[in-house]
């Protein structure tokens, strides 16, 4: 093949324009001057490296100016209330099927869950009141919308809330379950809270197919597939069940899933997970996504911070966590952040991926599952990271869209990054939170010039 013709396709120009995006990114400290190196001559480890990422102690202040521009502006993008098909103010007992929610983020999708969980840690950790009414505001209103409905019959897929009627994914139901249990614990849940969590835990523990050995799994792509995302569309709303209920078997199921996806979708070698699993292929493909293994390592934090200390799953999950940071650790670039596709640097650094790292290793930090002097740093490098990627209006950046599951890499290479992409802005404010909290037990060292980040 003519290579002058190759080099001038359009496929090529994109190949070319992804690796110059993600060699800016990589790129450490601009080369140094000839006249630099001759000013500097006498001292050279004197010379300060020019990090294109704030870098070593970051103050509690600072980490929360952050945070606090992200609550304002998920603040202003999820209005509380219902409007009418002519975009009127309309009240919970006026709803019928032409109401929809006020224009802005989804209040009741799983991202949102999310968002609702970063929300209440914040503001136990910050003792901000602004960020647990944020979610207990709008946790308790979807609650009365679906309430309202329900008590009226309406058919649930005539309604805007048809996932928390009618769940018929785990999309629907894990990451907004944990959420409204969450709240239901802390307190802050109103009445119309605790059905709704029943209604999304019996699709999770009665309803959603599952394998021959009761492993969560979907029909598509392929008859039996497990995705990665799947731990944390269920293990963290099992858990929080069992939390609330003091019913083993939400215990026991949710230490099953973990196990089992892990038995199937981790591979060892390289301490990571595949995003999809499908039955019979042979051999299995893998392709280590991002956001899929942030996840899996978030449904283990989560696991781990409620399951009974006596629980004869504990270790084994706790070994699956230790395993999976050590991976992490190893793939995680020098600006802090983690790529797209996370054994091809190559492929652009994603921002939510990077953001559940930071928030889960700095978790477990702080609980004592791994070791502080190895992972503190990284967790504290990949918040220095993300915290690039917070604008001035407090949208977050070079987040990947919602993405099903594929086989090949193009897929994942050229999935879009939008600010709109809401998996984004609860992992930022979670990993926050959690890094104020792993600065309070000890910030880094003092070792003086030339010496990192450094935790005892």
């Amino acid at each position: 093949m003519d290579s002058s013709i190759f080099q001038t396709t359009p496929f090529a120009l994109a190949l070319a324009l992804l690796a110059g995006d993600a060699h800016a990114q990589l790129a450490s400290a601009p080369p140094m001057s000839r006249a630099a190196v001759n000013v500097a001559k006498d001292g050279p480890t004197s010379l300060a490296p020019e990090y294109p990422m704030p870098y070593l102690r970051p103050s509690e202040q600072a980490i929360k100016a952050v945070m606090d521009r992200v609550l304002g502006y998920i603040d202003r993008e999820t209005q509380v209330g219902m409007i009418d098909a002519s975009g009127r103010d309309v009240g919970l007992k006026s709803l019928d099927t032409q109401s929809k929610f006020k224009p802005g983020f989804i209040l009741t999708s799983y991202e949102w869950g999310v968002t609702y969980a970063g929300a209440m840690l914040a503001g136990d950790v910050t003792g901000d009141t602004r960020y647990t009414r944020y979610a207990a505001d709008r946790i308790n209103f979807v609650a009365d919308v679906a309430a309202q409905y329900r008590k009226a019959g309406t058919d649930p897929k005539a309604t805007p809330v048809r996932n928390m009627l009618a769940p018929d994914r785990l999309d629907d139901s894990g990451a907004m379950s944990a959420a409204f249990i969450k709240a239901q614990r802390a307190g802050i849940g109103d009445a119309n809270v605790r059905p709704q969590i029943d209604t999304y835990l019996d699709w999770i523990a009665n309803k959603q197919f599952r394998m021959a050995d009761g492993t969560l799994a979907r029909q598509r792509p392929l008859p039996v597939t497990l995705w990665l995302d799947d731990t944390y569309m269920s293990v963290p709303g099992l858990a929080q069940m069992g939390a609330l209920t003091g019913e083993r078997r939400y215990y026991d199921d949710a230490v099953r899933q973990v196990l089992q996806f892990s038995q199937r979708m981790f591979v060892a070698d390289k301490g990571l997970y595949m995003h999809a699993w499908a039955e019979g292929m042979d051999p299995h493909p893998a392709f280590h996504w991002g956001r899929a293994n942030g996840w899996a390592l978030m449904a283990m934090v989560e696991l781990l911070d409620v399951l009974p200390t006596d629980h004869p799953g504990r270790p084994a999950v706790l070994a699956q966590l230790r395993a999976h940071v050590a991976g992490l650790a190893k793939v995680q670039s020098g600006v802090g952040l983690w790529h797209q596709l996370l054994d091809r640097p190559d492929s652009y650094l994603e921002t939510s991926a990077s953001a559940m790292y930071a928030y889960a290793i700095a978790r477990a930090v702080n609980r004592g599952w791994i070791d502080r002097r190895t992972y503190a740093p990284i967790a504290m490098l990949a918040w220095n990271g993300v915290s690039t990627k917070v604008s001035a209006a407090g949208e977050v950046e070079d987040v990947c869209v919602g993405t099903g599951v594929a086989f090949d890499a193009a897929f994942y290479y050229f999935r879009p990054r939008h600010v709109r992409a809401s998996h984004g802005y609860g992992p930022v404010l979670l990993a926050g939170a959690e890094v104020i909290a792993m600065l309070r037990k000890g910030a880094p060292l003092d070792g003086g010039p030339g010496q990192g980040l450094i935790f005892q």
